[in-house]
């Protein structure tokens, strides 16, 4: 039996975990933060599952993994309905029959699909589209780009869409029904009881200890010589200490607080699309849950993004061609001088996963580690 390191208890890690002590391997995860679960962490507040790191909705198209996750929590059936703010007039994402009419007041989807096209010819776009602004207008015209895109795209990526490439936006979902679902995958809910006791499930196991407060970094050498196989959920370009150059990564800054009403915008996400208002979007955590918790109470997060850089934390890679480039190095540099450490995850891989991609890509190196 192999004993194994998982550097990071999140998604990636814990399912890894799992999956190897079930198999009767020794398992040791440790964990730079004081808790389990990495980015789906959620802490329950005045009787409320907040999502401490960003909302996270569950869906997928696969129903292996959707049936995978089962076993560690019952779903509710939650369907993901942002809505949009900018300025004050409100919008339904995704672009549906519902945000057409707002916007000009069209009622069926002939209407709609004819004044999209009417404003894309006017935009006279001719050549291949060179950049994002170029791309969604090209798409679904100036009217929906300028309230429901441009700045909120801007405040995410910290650039302007005219220095954004073409492809982050190659496909928008435009639908000619009036339907909310901002999702089109068939499973879609939220964990009852939050994400965390999904990780905490996967993580009881007698041949699994898990040491919280615990930087890799801090002993690094003394893990690699440790005989354990490592899989490491950390960032590639900090594991081989930038040594090839710094990859590029989006940061996050949150601030919840609690309100002493009982609905405060009646909408789980509201994404604030203008570019005056610094934030992107403002969670609502209750209503991942159809209101449970406290009476009287409740509690929201503003979510501001921010350039990373050292010492921040990575929210999601930055996906251009001179990223990939630079990754694609750090990856022949792991296969030619660490034979005993595997990189998972958003941040070891360098992709911006969704929850089931990850469990996917975990249950992945379980077959090639295990033969099953």
């Amino acid at each position: 039996m192999t004993d194994y390191l998982v550097v990071g208890s999140g998604l990636f890690g814990a399912t890894f975990a799992h999956e190897a002590a079930k198999r009767g391997h020794h398992v040791e995860v440790i964990e730079k933060r004081d808790h389990v679960a990495g980015n789906i962490y959620t802490k329950e507040i005045e009787g409320i599952q907040v999502h401490q790191f960003g909302a996270h909705i569950f869906h997928t198209k696969m129903k292996n993994i959707w049936d995978y996750v089962q076993q560690f929590a019952e779903f509710n059936n939650y369907i993901n309905s942002p809505v949009a703010n900018y300025n004050g007039e409100i919008y339904n994402l995704p672009f549906n029959m519902n945000t057409f009419n707002k916007l000009w007041g069209v009622k069926t989807p002939a209407e709609a699909a004819a004044k999209i096209e009417e404003q894309k010819k006017n935009a006279n776009i001719t050549e291949e589209p060179t950049n994002l602004e170029e791309q969604a207008i090209s798409l679904v015209g100036p009217d929906i780009y300028e309230k429901l895109i441009k700045g909120y795209t801007e405040k995410q990526w910290g650039r302007k869409a005219t220095d954004l490439p073409s492809f982050i936006i190659r496909r928008l979902p435009v639908r000619f029904i009036y339907d909310n679902n901002y999702f089109s995958d068939p499973y879609q809910g939220i964990p009852k009881g939050g994400y965390t006791k999904i990780i905490e499930k996967m993580l009881d196991n007698d041949l699994i200890d898990v040491k919280l407060n615990t930087d890799f970094f801090d002993n690094k050498d003394g893990y690699l010589e440790s005989g354990k196989k490592i899989i490491f959920t950390g960032m590639i370009d900090q594991f081989f200490e930038y040594s090839l150059g710094e990859l590029e990564y989006r940061s996050l800054r949150f601030e919840s607080e609690v309100k002493d009403v009982d609905n405060y915008q009646g909408n789980a996400v509201v994404n604030y699309t203008d570019a005056e208002t610094p934030y992107t979007r403002v969670i609502e955590h209750k209503h991942f849950e159809f209101g449970k918790g406290n009476k009287g109470k409740t509690v929201i997060t503003h979510e501001y993004p921010k350039d990373w850089k050292r010492g921040d934390e990575p929210y999601y890679p930055i996906d251009n061609k001179q990223n990939r480039s630079l990754y694609k190095k750090y990856t022949e540099l792991a296969e030619k001088n660490n034979d005993n450490v595997v990189f998972g995850g958003r941040l070891g891989q360098y992709r911006y996963y969704n929850m089931d991609q990850t469990i996917m890509s975990a249950l992945r190196l379980v077959k090639n580690e295990f033969g099953e």
